[in-house]
């Protein structure tokens, strides 16, 4: 019998054996009774729904594709200029930026980006950038991804911020120049020294690292809380049990400007048993610029949820939890059973760090700002401590891990929250008290200048800086289902991050904060203004459904956010 014969038989043995089973057999999935073998198609179809469906069709969720491949050019270092038309319009109802008559050139607008914080506090900060790399966990992140935001952070001289994850190893992936009464270092033999350089010559330096850090530290579960300084040939990890007086007095200057977020779970600053740690508090922020309490997230107003496959050994030992067991934070901070309670929190930390303390809150209606303000301008009144800052997250604001029931039900659009919170600060008579910072849904350059005429001091991004570092919007993040970031980027998968390319996406990373900035220059020189801080919400105009202009921004917000009868039902 000729072989094709044999394989044509055993083709159709299998096929019919296949039959079988799916309508006779199985009784997992209702549709293969129906439609056996073909039904299938459905699920391989589910599988490639997501990690594929931003190739196809309009993009529904951001105002645009050409936003998202404005990102992702921008992070390349590309042109981004388009010709004809859009892909694929903004949707109305928009904000417009007004425009002027006679324009300033590019070079005619000041490159002034600073933002100063908590200007009565001991050691104010002033950044760089008026742009932050948003709360983005390490430990929700990958210990790579985190590398390479840090190094991006530091080549484009903005701030990062940690997220509730605490300040991790991976924060001090650029801190070569340190004092060793403060860290811990691991260095191989001679023998493993040679594999080492040896490893370097036949592939490449992160494969050679991770080929001496297997050699090193073996089967260690800790190997991964050690970072690599190519410099020394060494592993090293701050020492967080040295002393206080161990630890530099100032932030060293070959480090990012590092935003320290604390949230329910108090994670790095903890004890075993969950109280706060004042002394590994005062250790980290020898490495900070200021503090940032999370007290609500836009897509969560739960505590922060990082499921027990991402608690490796690593995360477990940065945050002074258990590891492989899911690390659910409290709903609410646990200094923060009142507003009073919450500031005097604020002010043991501020006298702590002698560096400024904000919280991190969203907005769903006036009652959320009102006490605030009150208890602000009284404690303002009397010489009592208070927040140096607000940070607003939109009703959409991201999270690798969120009930799906809230990511749209709870918050407000940061637009209309950022307009609301410095309505009422300044009705309270104390917005120069307050910076604001917003974050939320913020890509571009013009969503950025539209957020700072509404009031925002700063603005942190995450999505863009997710994007730039290579993020493909696969929607895996979590790790909750049996699929990893294809990227490495969002998980602790080792075969998954291990290939993922930090100092390649540093340079995206960088390379996108720094198109941001270019190209609001040449907005703001469109728009004749020579300074950020001459952008206010006259800057702006809202175009409706109908495609009826709206130039009083007073006027719309009212509408929009108090709810005042109005014959326009599409604003």
């Amino acid at each position: 019998m000729e072989i094709w014969i044999i394989i044509f038989i055993c083709f159709f043995i299998f096929i019919f054996a296949w039959y079988i089973h799916d309508k006779y057999v199985q009784r997992k999935h209702q549709i293969l009774v129906n439609y056996p073998i073909i039904g299938r198609l459905r699920f391989v179809f589910q599988e490639f729904r997501e990690p594929f469906r931003q190739y196809f069709g309009d993009e529904k969720f951001y105002e645009s594709m050409d936003k998202l491949e404005w990102v992702y050019s921008a992070a390349r270092d590309k042109v981004n200029f388009s010709s004809f038309s859009p892909s694929q319009p903004l949707p109305k109802p928009k904000f417009m930026l007004r425009h002027t008559n006679i324009v300033l050139n590019d070079n005619e607008v000041e490159n002034d980006f600073r933002v100063t914080f908590g200007e009565k506090r001991e050691k104010p900060f002033i950044t760089s950038s008026i742009i932050a790399r948003a709360p983005m966990s390490d430990g929700s992140i990958s210990p790579e991804g985190t590398r390479a935001f840090v190094q991006g952070s530091k080549l484009g001289s903005f701030p990062i911020n940690t997220g509730e994850g605490g300040l991790t190893s991976n924060f001090f992936v650029t801190h070569n120049n340190y004092n060793a009464k403060y860290i811990t270092e691991a260095k191989g033999n001679k023998k493993q020294l040679k594999i080492f350089k040896l490893s370097k010559i036949l592939f490449n330096l992160p494969v050679a690292v991770d080929i001496y850090r297997k050699i090193i530290f073996k089967k260690d579960p800790l190997a991964d809380t050690y970072v690599f300084n190519k410099e020394k040939e060494c592993f090293f990890r701050p020492n967080w049990d040295a002393p206080v007086d161990s630890f530099p007095k100032e932030v060293p200057e070959d480090m990012p400007d590092i935003i320290l977020q604390i949230s329910s779970g108090l994670y790095g600053v903890r004890t075993k048993s969950g109280e706060f740690d004042k002394q590994r508090y005062k250790k980290q922020m020898s490495f900070c610029r200021m503090t940032e309490i999370k007290i609500a997230q836009g897509a969560k107003q739960t505590g922060g949820k990082l499921i027990a496959n991402k608690v490796t050994p690593a995360i477990a030992y940065y945050r002074n939890i258990p590891a492989y067991k899911d690390a659910f934070s409290p709903n609410r901070f646990p200094y923060a059973n009142s507003v009073e309670e919450l500031f005097d929190f604020i002010g043991k930390l501020q006298k702590i760090s002698q560096k400024p303390v904000g919280i991190k809150i969203v907005i769903s209606d006036y009652e959320n700002i009102v006490p605030l303000a009150k208890e602000i301008k009284r404690r303002v009144e009397l010489n009592l401590p208070y927040p140096d800052y607000i940070s607003i997250d939109g009703g959409s604001g991201g999270s690798a891990t969120a009930p799906l029931d809230m990511m749209e039900r709870i918050g407000m659009d940061i637009r209309d929250a950022l307009y609301l919170v410095d309505k009422v600060l300044k009705d309270y008579k104390i917005r120069d008290k307050i910076k604001i910072s917003a974050s939320g849904k913020i890509l571009t350059p013009d969503d950025v200048i539209i957020i700072l005429c509404l009031g925002a001091d700063f603005v942190q991004i995450a999505r863009g800086f997710m994007m730039s570092a290579g993020c493909i919007r696969a929607r895996y993040c979590s790790g909750a289902t049996k699929h990893q970031c294809p990227v490495g980027l969002a998980t602790q998968n080792k075969k998954k991050r291990k290939h993922y390319f930090v100092n390649k996406h540093s340079e995206y990373i960088k390379n996108y904060h720094n198109q941001i900035l270019k190209n609001m220059k040449s907005l703001l020189a469109v728009m004749g203004v020579k300074n950020i801080k001459e952008l206010d919400k006259n800057k702006l105009i809202f175009l409706d459904k109908d495609s009826k202009i709206h130039d009083d921004m007073d006027a719309l917000f009212e509408r929009r956010i108090f709810l005042k009868k109005d014959n326009n039902k599409n604003v």
